[in-house]
């Protein structure tokens, strides 16, 4: 307590410019705010203010000393205010980015609830599958799935994401379920296209360790939506988020395959500049977020699949299989 005491006594020092003026402004005598500022510097070892009978002013080191008091005490009172009764309000302008179909299903829609809750919040909202420049573009918060490369940039965990294999219960009819990873090399994989012609691989789990396999198809694309849609139209497998074909699966217009393999999920994260200065209304919605990526209930996952009863043998293995990964 006498350190915190002695940091703001030094602050008011170094605002109001005079011992006296700090000591007037608490209430105190100005020697009780001259031995707290001695105390200070002896414990410190350092000079922090220059005295003299007229007036006060900072060394090299009380200035950049000053700098970071000033930054303790501010986040000290918002962190009390936000737990008082009324706590602060939330205000500025956020600017967010997403990825394009995650941030059109998962983020836009969670946004209006928020902005309810702090009216005094703006918000601009970039999609987009680019990796954006967080700081040189000037975004408060990005979502990003998957790994994320070191960085001097902070990242928080919000949820998880499960990749699988899908294609429509026409195609499976059609060409047959595969039943393993060498299975895909006689499948039309419809792939997410890259630069240079070069194609992502698909991960799954084999053997203990997660694999990459190149796949191919007649069907390439750097749209996931148009690949959802080539999928949902039998055209061929795909390689898919379950937040962007869990109601499908639900609902039977796809069916999963290849779920013994699924990989690992990937992480679902916030990322953004550092943690120290973080304003208060990217700290509120990042737990916006987490608050409802964290249920399963959001992602309805605990939903019941289709009755078994009805599907030809072929697509009731699939769907029996998919059951098991649901209840593991």
């Amino acid at each position: 307590m006498d350190r915190f005491k002695q940091i703001e006594t030094f602050v008011a020092v170094a605002a109001k410019g005079s011992l006296s003026a700090a000591a007037a402004l608490e209430g105190v005598a100005p020697a009780v705010i001259g031995r707290r500022i001695d105390a200070l510097e002896s414990r410190l070892g350092v000079k922090l203010l220059v005295r003299t009978t007229r007036r006060v002013t900072l060394t090299f080191e009380g200035s950049a000393f000053l700098e970071d008091c000033q930054r303790i005490l501010n986040e000290m009172h918002n962190a009390e205010a936000a737990v008082s009764a009324g706590g602060v309000k939330a205000s500025g302008h956020l600017r967010l980015s997403a990825p394009a179909g995650f941030g059109r299903r998962h983020v836009a829609p969670l946004l209006p609830a928020f902005i309810e809750s702090h009216p005094d919040v703006t918000v601009t909202l970039d999609l987009s599958d680019r990796l954006v420049d967080l700081v040189n573009e000037g975004f408060d918060c990005v979502i990003r799935l998957g790994e994320l490369p070191d960085s001097s940039l902070v990242s928080l965990r919000l949820g998880e994401n499960q990749r699988v294999c899908v294609a429509s219960p026409a195609y499976l009819e059609r060409h047959g379920c595969p039943e393993s990873l060498d299975a895909l090399a006689r499948h039309n994989c419809l792939a997410f296209g890259s630069t240079a012609n070069q194609q992502r691989g698909w991960t799954f789990s084999q053997d203990g360790k997660v694999v990459t396999i190149r796949v191919n198809g007649t069907m390439e694309c750097t749209d996931g939506a148009v690949l959802h849609d080539w999928c949902l139209d039998g055209h061929g497998l795909a390689w898919r988020s379950w937040w962007e074909v869990g109601d499908d699966i639900r609902a039977g217009r796809l069916v999963s395959v290849l779920d013994a393999f699924a990989a690992p999920p990937i992480g679902i994260h916030a990322v953004f500049p550092q943690r120290r200065h973080l304003p208060l209304r990217v700290r509120l919605f990042i737990d916006h977020l987490k608050h409802h990526y964290s249920s399963s209930v959001y992602w309805r996952d605990d939903t019941p699949l289709p009755a078994l009863s009805g599907l030809p043998p072929l697509l009731r293995r699939a769907r029996a299989i998919e059951s098991k990964r649901r209840v593991r």
